[in-house]
């Protein structure tokens, strides 16, 4: 299979136990287009337990419903949560059978099974794994085993397994992931197979069989049997040809074979719009408003900014706001257009919200109650938590990318920063950025150089909620600063009632926490800073009275001073009776 410059050979091969029913089952799953680029290359196999009379029932489901689910999943999913997603609901699936079945509570009888997968995305592999089966690297002289046996041993003699798909209501997956080289071969097998051959033998059957890895999978179990194995036997290989190059376009965005727009004016028809007037032109893009001539409705029509139209990484990102948008529904981030039509040219369309952004808002409203900040607090979080159910991050939350609608309903705009993790595992460089989004609304751990998080989100929005009540910064210009770690600990929180002390003194304590440099310290998620806000618990309502230094820097020092001014004169006073 040739496509996207991924090319891998796969082979696989099954043979039951005499006067049996094979209780081993394996799967294998080698898509195109989209699908490879989205999901990858997926191998797997299960194994049903020996003593259950229904276990083959629990491999075929366990690998068909893998195999089938796995691909319906989110684009934007990374491979670990889709995959962790599906095999928790089969679990779930299987233990309930056993709980219904005439043999319930008898795990040992019910539909129970190993289960092992191997999947190729982009440049990157993925493990998946449950039980005794097991997932090989093949080199020269060895095979290093890259699963680990959920066997829990009594004796020389006896055993259980320890953990497997449908023996409880939940199950631990392993997960493993790392960077896949051009050439390797990767085994999985069940104990039946991997028990009775080694490296050697696999070498001398590949050499022999080079361009047929499923007579080399057949030859494989065949001499696992001739070697005394008495159980079903299963063995599935992975060859990797050749792999995508490493800046190669990336493939799930959709703009390969796309014409670069030519500079539209009023009045101009262009991909089924009728473009009205321009909006804004910027040095990254070029927006338009226009009307769909099919439906009537008006949309916002976008086109990369002609100086950056040679740029791959600029034009991905550019088109990765429609494709975020299309996959999130949310009341509060951006839509996109619905609409199916084929395309010509390299564009995007959105909605036209009429209304003003966060940071017109705040101009017009220098002192706002706390409860009008809450409100918009609030569904700008619902934004942030609509992505980051998806694995995605904005990256840059601020106020000219927050809009105001005419109803006063809160939207997400600008995702060309945002990161998705699905994407990203594809292709980790293409969607790369040092730094995205403003710097004085980064958390102090991004400018550090660590990953972005829905912790490091929840320092954004607790940095823009202190700028709606106060019209400043938390940390001054400080926190836009931070190169090292001594930075770091310089950074000193300036509470929010220096500006407003008509504030209640917990809210300092909520957005205080939200805004440690520390994203451990911080709030858990969003929605916990947001209730914090709406209703503050015993945390925040009994603490210890905060310093006046903290308080009220400026109170403090003016105090000091004029206690060390009166501490002089009575030193002088003394001095001059005691002549």
């Amino acid at each position: 299979m040739r496509t996207a410059g991924l090319h891998v050979t796969v082979g696989q091969a099954s043979l039951a136990a005499d006067d049996h029913i094979n209780q081993d089952f394996h799967g294998a799953c080698l898509p195109r287009g989209h699908q490879l680029a989205g999901k990858g290359v997926v191998l797997a196999l299960a194994d049903g337990i020996s003593s259950s009379q229904v276990s083959q029932l629990a491999s075929q489901t366990a690998v068909r419903s893998f195999l089938e689910d796995y691909y319906a999943t989110s684009e934007a999913w990374s491979v670990r949560r889709a995959a962790e997603r599906v095999l928790s609901a089969t679990n779930a699936w299987l233990h309930a059978q056993t709980m219904g079945s005439d043999a319930r509570f008898e795990k040992d009888r019910g539909y129970v099974c190993t289960f092992s997968a191997l999947i190729l995305k982009g440049r990157e592999l993925h493990l998946l794994h449950v039980g005794d089966s097991r997932i090989y690297r093949l080199h020269p002289q060895a095979l290093e085993q890259l699963s680990d046996d959920h066997r829990v041993r009594l004796s020389s003699s006896e055993s259980y397994l320890g953990r497997a798909l449908g023996a409880g209501p939940y199950v631990e997956i392993d997960y493993r992931g790392w960077e896949a080289e051009a050439g390797e071969v990767y085994l999985l097998a069940t104990d039946g197979a991997y028990g009775h051959i080694q490296a050697d033998d696999i070498h001398q059957t590949l050499a022999t069989h080079p361009a047929d890895l499923d007579a080399a999978a057949t030859t494989l179990v065949a001499l696992a049997r001739a070697r005394g194995s008495d159980d079903d036997a299963t063995l599935q290989l992975l060859r990797i040809d050749s792999l995508p190059a490493r800046d190669a376009p990336h493939p799930q965005l959709g703009r390969a074979g796309l014409r670069l727009p030519p500079v539209l004016a009023p009045g101009m028809a262009f991909e089924g719009f009728t473009i009205l007037r321009e909006l804004q032109v910027s040095a990254r893009s070029h927006l338009h408003l226009a009307i769909d001539d099919q439906s009537g409705q008006p949309w916002v029509i976008k086109t990369p900014s002609v100086d950056l139209q040679q740029d791959p990484e600029y034009l991905d990102r550019f088109v990765l706001e429609e494709w975020i948008a299309r996959r999130v529904n949310s009341p509060h981030v951006v839509r996109t257009w619905p609409g199916e039509r084929p395309r010509s040219h390299l564009f995007v369309a959105m909605e036209f919200i009429e209304g003003q952004t966060l940071a017109q808002w705040r101009v017009d409203n220098p002192q706002p109650g706390l409860d009008s900040v809450r409100g918009l607090v609030t569904q700008i979080a619902q934004g942030l938590q609509a992505l980051h159910r998806r694995e995605m991050l904005h990256q840059d939350l601020r106020p000219e990318n927050v809009m105001i609608d005419a109803q006063g309903t809160v939207k997400l705009i600008d995702l060309a920063s945002a990161h998705v993790e699905g994407l990203a595992e594809t292709h980790r460089d293409a969607l790369a950025s040092a730094v995205p989004g403003s710097l004085q609304y980064t958390a102090p751990e991004v400018l550090l150089g660590e990953p972005g998080s829905p912790r490091s989100e929840l320092f954004a929005l607790a940095t823009l909620s202190y700028q709606l009540l106060t019209g400043q910064l938390p940390y001054g210009l400080e926190a836009a600063r931070v190169r090292s770690a001594d930075d770091l600990r310089r950074l000193r929180y300036i509470p929010a009632r220096h500006h407003r002390p008509d504030l209640p003194t917990w809210v300092d304590a909520v957005l205080a926490k939200a805004l440690h440099p520390n994203p451990a310290r911080r709030q858990e998620v969003i929605s916990e800073f947001v209730q914090d806000l709406k209703a503050p618990g015993n945390e925040f309502t009994h603490r210890r009275s905060t310093p006046l230094i903290e308080r009220n820097p400026v109170m403090f020092w003016k105090a000091t001073t004029a206690l060390l001014g009166l501490a002089v004169i009575a030193l002088l006073a003394l001095r001059i009776t005691g002549h």
